[in-house]
């Protein structure tokens, strides 16, 4: 679900040709007759390929089984890709589709740019009370809601319980306890501890927050990331790839991360319930009882872990309206997120969801329910989803030993302020 969280540049010209399959390309895309729906709702979907992307798809087929003259056009768009991907089709007035899965931070940046159509008082947003409150603080904007939550998620550790065993080590709960772990793992096994992935910042913010840090402060318009907290998360990930504690990446980071947990060549990797199914495929975890999930380690400041998640957002140039909020109802009702939870492990985002049986007996969701409730939110201003650019560039250029944690933070606070004007 999460594969990276920085958004690719796309060029233009490419961007609207991939796109040409948006519903605001056809004349016809919007009917109902008598109470019935009917017509087209493109739809793109930003799960992982060959495990989510499977589901999802099906239960879009199951709305169209109740819905006999909707046809759902399911596409797959790379995480990486869809931010730009969808504001240049939108920009452009074609190709975009009704329907996106829209990160929780490009929903405030979507809905400023004019491109998302409110959704206060239609039929896409049934029971508003019954979502979680930190799942739908990222649909709104300016007192109005522009998406419905549809999973909620955060960042733990996957841990190998066989290494673990064979090294005769408990779970690390603070980064001092990560780095003497991985250190007997490697003595024991000559595994290494963790892989660390270095080519997305978004595995950085569990060490900002650790030490006290964050990006910005929305509510005094102030960059943070440079302060003194954001430089020490910096010290902190640059000490555990030096340390051979944990080894890393600057390129295609998931399916390295991924790859060597699943064949057993890293005893931990830091990810959310999004990587469950993707993890239980590989060798090392056909016995799904190997896996074990635990708190990210606390920094010297406590346990902190990023809110992420996905709503389902509706184009504001759809011209298949009706139908369009009919699909984001269904995909995001109790009995449907119940399904997603039982066949993914992912979270639900209404709260009657989490009395369903699926969801009840789910120890994926029993781990990660308290973690969600206290991870730390991202500021939802429009800026949210670019604000991982340049950090990921900073990142990843003190992992590979490119630049230092005081220039890098500097560096990524000075290209804060230029994106957020006037902002201190």
């Amino acid at each position: 679900m999460r594969r990276g969280i920085t958004a690719t540049a796309l060029v233009a010209a490419l961007a609207l040709a991939a796109t040409a399959c948006g519903s605001d390309d056809k004349s016809d895309g919007s009917s109902k007759s008598s109470g019935e729906l009917s017509g087209t709702v493109t739809w793109w979907d930003t799960s992982t390929v060959g495990s989510e992307d499977k589901v999802f798809k099906k239960i879009a087929e199951d709305f169209e089984k109740q819905h006999p003259k909707v046809d759902v056009k399911y596409v797959n768009v790379p995480f990486g890709e869809a931010q730009n991907k969808f504001k240049n089709a939108a920009q452009s007035g074609s190709g975009a589709p009704d329907v996106i899965r829209s990160e929780v931070a490009w929903t405030p940046e979507f809905a400023d740019l004019g491109y998302l159509a409110p959704l206060d008082g239609t039929p896409a947003l049934q029971k508003a009370d019954d979502f979680l409150k930190q799942a739908a603080a990222s649909t709104k904007y300016n007192g109005k809601t522009y998406a419905v939550p549809q999973v909620i998620d955060s960042m733990g550790i996957f841990y190998n319980k066989k290494i673990f065993k064979e090294a005769g080590v408990e779970v690390p709960t603070t980064v001092a306890q990560l780095k003497t772990v991985s250190k007997k793992i490697k003595e024991k096994t000559g595994k290494t501890g963790l892989y660390l992935r270095g080519d997305d910042a978004y595995w950085f913010l569990s060490f900002l927050y650790g030490e006290g840090g964050d990006l910005v402060d929305a509510s005094t318009k102030s960059v943070t990331v440079d302060n003194p907290e954001g430089v020490k998360a910096m010290k902190v990930v640059k000490d555990l790839v030096d340390s051979g504690a944990a080894k890393t990446d600057a390129t295609d980071g998931w399916e390295n991360m991924q790859s060597s947990f699943k064949d057993g060549k890293v005893a931990m990797i830091i990810n959310g319930p999004w990587a469950v199914a993707d993890t239980y495929a590989g060798a090392e975890f056909k016995d799904k009882a190997n896996l074990g999930v635990a708190p990210v380690p606390a920094g010297s400041a406590g346990q902190g872990a990023p809110q992420g998640g996905h709503n389902l957002a509706v184009y504001a140039g759809s011209k298949n309206l009706d139908a369009s909020y009919a699909f984001v109802d269904y995909m995001t009702s109790t009995k449907t997120q119940a399904q997603v939870t039982k066949e993914l492990n992912l979270l639900p985002t209404r709260t009657s969801a989490y009395s369903q049986e699926a969801v009840v007996d789910n120890e994926i969701v029993g781990f990660f329910k308290p973690v969600v409730e206290t991870a730390v939110e991202r500021p939802w201003i429009p800026e949210t989803g670019s604000l991982f650019a340049p950090l990921v560039t900073e990142y990843t250029k003190v992992l590979t030993g490119q630049t230092t944690p005081e220039k890098a933070a500097k560096a990524t606070g000075d290209s804060y302020r230029k994106l957020l004007k006037g902002w201190k």
